[in-house]
């Protein structure tokens, strides 16, 4: 049985970008790790965790899945200690657990948890570039050197911090989203300093997309993009191509596309983002999201803003798939008992 404590912060670039003091630190006043323990009183994982203060609220986030610590943590094992986690929380007075941000996929969730399927994919940057060339969608390929043909150009750097936040603020508008001001935008980018990457792809001096790409030794993550209304055909792909490449040359294992929807619908936006990712050759990372009520009163209070600020959180709009795969699970057995 393992159980959680907290430990002091002791991050190394061989661990997620997320899980350092840096990025903690610049999206919440209080934030910490959370220890496994094992019944022997040895550390079996990590949780790095972030409080976030809204009116009335006292809300937990975790920012990266659960980080086993000196080898193989069994999901079983993993599930006991996050069901700790909630009990550690509890007593922490917070109000409830939030979903996790979307790079984080967890492999299962506490008992108490309202869980949903989420998933991202991943690239091996341990491999040659031909291979991770082969690797890539024909369709891709195509587009990639069609950009490079009519001239786009991938840059990499600070001064392009204004026009990558109106490019990410246009995209998520045309979704009805909002995204950070840019003082907020700057200091984001401030405090994690030289482990963040910003990426411009340009045609004839004009911007048509861009990418910020939060990394370390362990991962580089494709946090947030934005693109021209009307793209150059291809100058995203090609960004994305030169990006993989970069992180490569420095060391990095993995390039983590963020984030997609299992199962999406057929034609749908969610679609068209999971056949864009897919196609650069990573392998699916599946598992759950979550949340869980703590206060049960602020909890229903969290879930009726999330519904009318955009119809419900991303556990809300994606629950039922999980419960949809239960059903068919218990049809499976009923009629292989018939």
């Amino acid at each position: 049985m393992l159980s959680a404590h907290s430990i002091p912060i002791a991050w190394y670039p061989d661990l997620s970008i997320y899980a350092s003091e840096a990025f903690l630190k610049s999206v919440g006043n209080e934030y910490g790790w959370l220890g496994g323990f094992d019944e022997n009183g040895k550390l079996r994982c990590v949780l790095p965790y972030t409080i976030v203060r809204k009116p009335f609220l006292r809300m937990v986030r975790f920012r990266v899945e659960t980080i086993p610590v000196d080898g193989i943590l069994e999901i079983e094992e993993e599930k006991q200690f996050l069901n700790s986690v909630i009990r550690y929380v509890r007593k922490c007075k917070a109000d409830l657990v939030i979903p996790a941000t979307t790079n984080t996929i967890f492999r299962t969730y506490p008992d108490q948890a309202v869980a949903a399927p989420y998933g991202s994919y991943v690239v091996d940057l341990r491999q040659s570039e031909n291979t991770l060339w082969d690797n890539l969608h024909s369709k891709h390929r195509n587009v990639i050197r069609n950009a490079k043909h009519k001239g786009v150009t991938i840059c990499e750097g600070r001064e392009y911090a204004q026009i990558a936040r109106q490019l990410i603020c246009e995209t998520l508008g045309r979704s009805k989203l909002g995204f950070l001001g840019q003082d907020e935008f700057d200091r984001a980018l401030t405090a994690l300093g030289p482990n963040v990457k910003l990426f411009v792809a340009k045609h004839e001096g004009i911007v048509q997309g861009c990418a910020v790409i939060p990394f370390s030794n362990h991962s580089a993550y494709y946090l947030y993009g934005g693109s021209a209304a009307q793209p150059l055909t291809g100058a995203m792909n090609l960004l994305q191509w030169e990006a993989m490449l970069y992180f490569r040359s420095l060391g990095v294992v993995r390039y983590d596309f963020v984030g997609v929807r299992i199962n999406p619908a057929p034609g749908s936006k969610q679609e068209g983002l999971q056949k864009f990712k897919q196609r650069f050759g990573g392998q699916l990372v599946s598992g759950y999201i979550w949340k869980c009520a703590i206060h049960p009163l602020k909890y229903r209070l969290y879930c009726l803003a999330a519904h009318w600020r955009s119809g419900g959180d991303i556990v809300d709009k994606e629950r039922h798939k999980l419960m949809d795969a239960s059903l068919r699970a218990v049809g499976k057995v009923g009629n292989s008992t018939q």
